[in-house]
């Protein structure tokens, strides 16, 4: 018997900043539009589990795509031309989600992104508010410095191996083993200094703590945050979101990767939160479907509960 995941990729050809990529993307699901942005150095995979869930999909039009130079996005024409490395800035990199969600014609849509994803919903929050209608944001903080990693590109050292272990620590120990290796996995195939380049925007461009208090409030966001995450710590989080305007916060038990290294407990974590979007915004949810309450499975395995606070800031 031959069995298909609900997932379909596509190429859909998007422009910013006067050039044109060939930029690769997955979708499954009807009902809102939810744009889900991946971490520094992989690609739209770490959303797979997500994509495949039924009561997701069926109040949300799920999409992930592969940033440029990432997954099945290779980089421009002229990439081997390039006298400067890849280093991914604030500017581009909003610039171009706005502009992979109109070559798409989205409306409004949901963005939920984690790491260097979840960062940028603050720049989204500031510079685009209009054209969202929530953003989540998963392991994010208006600065996360620390994560500059020269010594890793070394020439004696492989790059993917080392990159893939570096980021092992960020990971929950009560992460089932399956995924963790799963997100490593993800980590050891990027191309040669893309982690790199993205962690220029993550822990240099990316400084927001003196804008963040600009964000309007209009715009729902969500920030979500694992407490053994170190790059981006609990505490970090909470700051951060003191400081934007009718924000939610969630501190949970888990990793910096929740979307893949542990999809059951982040089913817990989100689902209260896809709830709240798909209330306020019932003309363009799914087939109607419930989103369930917390997984007895999940619930059973887990030493602690799977949401340990949850603030709301007005």
């Amino acid at each position: 018997m031959n069995q298909h995941d609900p997932i379909v990729g596509r190429y859909v050809y998007v422009t910013c900043q006067g050039k044109t990529y060939r930029t690769y993307y997955e979708e499954t699901g009807e009902g809102i539009p939810m744009v889900c942005l991946h971490t520094a150095g992989t690609d739209g995979r770490q959303y797979r589990h997500q994509m495949c869930d039924p009561d997701m999909a069926a109040n949300f039009r799920m999409i992930a795509f592969d940033m440029p130079w990432h997954g099945k996005s290779i980089p421009p024409a002229d990439w081997y031309q390039m006298e400067d490395e890849y280093k991914l800035t604030t500017s581009f990199y909003g610039e171009f989600i706005v502009a992979f969600c109109r070559a798409l014609d989205l409306k409004k849509p949901v963005v939920m992104g984690q790491s260097m994803g979840g960062n940028i919903c603050l720049h989204l929050a500031l510079k685009y508010e209009q054209e969202f209608s929530a953003l989540i944001a998963l392991e994010a903080c208006d600065h996360s410095p620390g994560w500059w990693i020269y010594p890793l590109h070394h020439p004696h050292i492989h790059g993917g191996e080392a990159v893939a272990t570096s980021v092992f620590g960020l990971m929950s120990p009560e992460s089932p083993d399956e995924y963790r290796w799963e997100t490593w996995w993800y980590y050891a195939q990027g191309g040669p200094g893309i982690f790199k380049g993205d962690l220029y925007f993550y822990s240099v461009d990316s400084d927001f703590r003196d804008q963040v208090h600009k964000i309007s409030g209009r715009l729902p966001i969500y920030f979500l945050t694992g407490e053994y995450d170190f790059a981006c710590t609990p505490e970090m989080t909470e700051r951060t979101a003191e400081k934007v305007k009718g924000s939610e916060c969630v501190i949970f038990s888990g990793g910096h990767f929740p979307t893949s290294e542990d999809p059951a407990k982040f089913k817990d974590v989100i689902t209260p939160v896809l709830k709240k979007i798909v209330q306020n915004d019932p003309e363009r949810r799914g087939q109607g479907r419930a989103l369930p309450g917390p997984s007895a499975a999940a619930a059973g395995g887990a030493s602690r509960p799977a949401a340990r606070r949850v603030i709301e800031l007005g």
